[in-house]
């Protein structure tokens, strides 16, 4: 599709009905792309939209109806793209969910769940549009990691799981595919305002007679309150507009927010037996 005599570059970004990639969609409309914001309930996009029309980009956003974890969806979604302006210049992964509770008590639906929607599903995303990019000798690829990808946390083991497995998938691609002129980009952001926190609150797994009520209350407590004090999410969205202009991405890990850069440092400098120690100490004051 062609604009101002130029050619319009795309951009595809999952999980869009809400938090950092609803802000993201918004973000590079803004920056001139067509954006696909895919969601898996078409119908939750009023937020979108109407933040669409506050930035006058309503009219470079399109909703498509996508589960990462349903194949058949995937596979549609990217079609009816490559059908309608044909070409992919950008993927942002973003779609995620946050399975909260200690390790014993997590069922092993959940841990399935957990990785099903933000390791598969980002795989099967990947996947999903490597031809098309590798076809026409360019393309971005940025994935929606976190700083849980570089350091677990107890109580959020299955969300850290999710997010190392990301990271290795992505320094693995971002090998393979260089030589077809494709990018790849790992996003790590701390605590952020986005709703993905809540939902992991409201689903905590967990007792009130358990052995680990205690600890789990120690951790939560804290979750809350970094995340009622976090900062604005719209500069992650921010760097992920700046990183898709580039003209070289030269890192593959991006960390941004409060803690992002301090505790993978403190985790390379410190000793182990320091960190644990301080992890445990805040544990022992929900007993």
């Amino acid at each position: 599709m062609a604009m101002h005599g130029k050619v319009e570059k795309t951009a595809l970004v999952t999980g869009a009905s809400s938090g950092f990639g609803l802000l993201i969609a918004i973000e590079l409309a803004k920056r001139g792309y067509r954006v696909i914001a895919a969601m898996r309930d078409p119908e939750k996009q009023a937020a979108l939209m109407q933040a669409a029309e506050r930035a006058g980009a309503v009219g470079s956003i399109a909703v498509a109806r996508l589960d990462v974890t349903d194949a058949e969806t995937i596979d549609g979604a990217v079609a009816d793209m490559l059908r309608r302006y044909g070409r992919i210049d950008v993927l942002v992964n973003n779609a995620g969910m946050a399975v909260g509770g200690f390790v014993e008590e997590v069922p092993m639906a959940a841990w399935r769940a957990q990785m099903e929607t933000n390791f598969l599903g980002l795989v099967a995303m990947t996947r999903a549009v490597l031809p098309a990019m590798r076809a026409q000798g360019h393309g971005t690829i940025i994935q929606m990691s976190s700083v849980s990808g570089l350091w677990g946390i107890p109580g959020f083991g299955a969300y850290a799981a999710s997010k190392f497995a990301v990271e290795g998938f992505s320094e693995s691609l971002r090998h393979e595919v260089a030589p077809f002129g494709i990018r790849v980009a790992l996003v790590e952001p701390g605590a952020y305002r986005t709703a993905i926190w809540a939902k992991g609150f409201a689903e905590m797994h967990g007792q009130p007679e358990s052995p680990y009520a205690g600890p789990l209350k120690a951790v939560l407590g804290i979750a809350r309150r970094t995340a009622e004090t976090a900062p604005d999410p719209r500069e992650v969205a921010e760097l992920v507009g700046r990183l898709v202009d580039k003209r070289r991405i030269s890192r593959l890990r991006y960390p941004i927010g409060r803690g992002a850069r301090l505790l993978p440092l403190a985790g390379r400098l410190l000793p182990w037996r320091i960190i644990e120690a301080a992890t445990r100490r805040v544990m022992r004051k929900g007993r």
